[in-house]
């Protein structure tokens, strides 16, 4: 098969041929590139693999392009430019071999064939020639496009040889069939299984990347039940695993929550391309397990299991090596995210709305997102109910906002203006003041005003004398 045509509108693929069949060498196309390219998906990374000695040919190339800048990393053997907004990357043919403590390959220079089999899966074994014979011709040794045509994920060499060389590729399968919804091998399930115990000589970044990937996917449900089913999970994330299981006391069905969870990931990636609130949504029930109790004639109960599962969230975004400037919003999310149902009832009040809308705070949105997201039942008139709940919440939030301009909500006297008028110096009267006025304001005793809130401030100043 030609890939001639495909290629045509990439006119830097003939200049590098022509470099190449200058200099000796055998170049080619390979890995992601021709993958999506025939999944018909764009991709602005191109890995060029050269066979024979590359000498001068990445600085050539790049000055026949009129690139200047040229990144060569040594320790991997790889050079990078980038070129039209396309990032070009060269490596030379080589064959690696593994230690058991290391997913770190020692590295040999190598044949074509060499290279192409150490690869992770057929559907990147792919590769495109760009040599003066037979140009645009796609070279497919291990079946990887009748793989790409039936959706599947499979490995060139066995399984557990390429697990067991390099563990990280257990949640690279996973991540693919993730992000392109496709299929996974048996033979790679059992093997994942086999040897998941071999992902602790991986870096947790490298783990906490795959699996951030596998939740930035269309359907993060497709990798997170794969994680679950080969028991990778209590590996790389055993809180998620501990979710699993199903109970029965008399008729109270306990719902399986890592299910539930599933459902409500997938129903928030329909809505949001943001992976902290998709992650907020997977982590949002973290504490069933630990806080789940039959109470007699009520049934399951999970009583304080978000602000358990708030406090869950220290440990494990450093576990995990999240980024910490993303703990304070999933931690909101999460302690929050039951508050708008029990805001549904008819008779709440002004001043609950506006509580609810300052501990909210920015995340109020994404926050009625998770919530709606949380709907999971299979009945249609209780999900109908639930949502017109969430729409009466939302109304009475966005009427109090409008009413109270509570969208950066604080004492209209500041700390400073508190210390002068009180004659008082820095201390913790000062904020217990500040608090009260900010109350005041919250219960609707007063508007959200600077002058009704120094007057306030007038009223209340002799309570707090010593």
């Amino acid at each position: 098969m030609n890939f001639k045509n495909k290629i045509k509108k990439f006119d830097f693929f003939k200049i590098a041929s022509s470099i190449a069949n200058k200099e000796g060498i055998e170049l080619y196309i390979v890995g992601g590139f021709v993958r999506d390219l025939i999944l018909k998906i764009f991709k602005d990374e191109i890995d060029f693999l050269i066979v024979g000695e590359k000498n001068d040919f990445v600085k050539n190339f790049a000055k026949a392009l009129k690139v200047k800048n040229i990144n060569i990393y040594k320790n991997f053997g790889t050079s990078q430019f980038l070129y039209d907004n396309v990032k070009l990357e060269f490596v030379n043919a080589r064959k690696e071999s593994y230690s058991k403590e290391s997913r770190n390959p020692k590295v040999q220079i190598g044949t074509f064939d060499d290279d192409i089999v150490r690869r992770d899966f057929t559907i990147n074994t792919l590769a495109i020639s760009l040599n003066k014979d037979n140009f645009g011709e796609l070279i497919d040794k291990y079946n990887g496009l009748d793989d790409i045509k039936n959706k599947l994920i499979k490995t060139p060499l066995s399984p557990s040889e390429t697990f067991n060389d390099d563990p990280l590729r257990i949640m690279r399968a996973f991540r693919f069939a993730s992000t392109l919804g496709f299929e996974v091998d048996k033979s790679i399930i059992e093997a994942a299984e086999l040897n998941k115990e071999r992902l602790q000589i991986v870096s947790q970044e490298r783990i906490t990347d795959e699996f951030l990937k596998i939740l930035s996917s269309p359907k993060p449900s497709v990798g997170l039940k794969l994680l679950q089913k080969t028991d990778v999970m209590s590996v790389i994330f055993p809180e998620i695993k501990n979710l699993e299981g199903t109970e029965q006391r008399k008729d109270h069905h306990h719902k399986e929550v890592f299910l539930h969870t599933c459902i409500v990931v997938d129903n928030i990636s329909q809505h949001t391309d943001n992976v902290w609130l998709r992650f907020a949504a997977l982590v949002h029930d973290i504490a069933k397990p630990q806080t789940k109790k039959f109470v007699e004639a009520i049934g399951w109960t999970f009583h304080g299991h978000e602000e358990i599962g708030a406090r869950m969230m220290d440990k494990i975004f450093r576990k995990l090596k999240l980024p910490l400037h993303k703990l304070n919003y999933v931690k909101n999310l999460i302690r929050l995210h039951l508050r708008p149902i029990a805001l549904a009832k008819d008779e709440v009040t002004d001043s609950a709305i506006r509580r609810f809308i300052v501990e909210a705070g920015e995340d109020l949105d994404d926050l009625i997102t998770l919530c709606r997201a949380d709907i999971t039942s299979k009945n249609p008139n209780k999900v109908s109910k639930y949502l017109d709940n969430y729409e009466r919440v939302m109304k009475k939030v966005y009427d109090v906002k409008e009413k109270d301009k509570l969208r950066a909500f604080q004492s209209p006297v500041r700390g400073e203006e508190i210390m002068k008028i009180c004659k008082l110096k820095p201390s913790k009267k000062v904020g217990e003041i500040k608090t009260a006025i900010e109350d005041a304001i919250l219960d609707g005793k007063i508007p959200n005003e600077y002058d009704a809130a120094l007057e306030y401030l007038y009223k209340i100043k002799d309570d707090f004398r010593n």
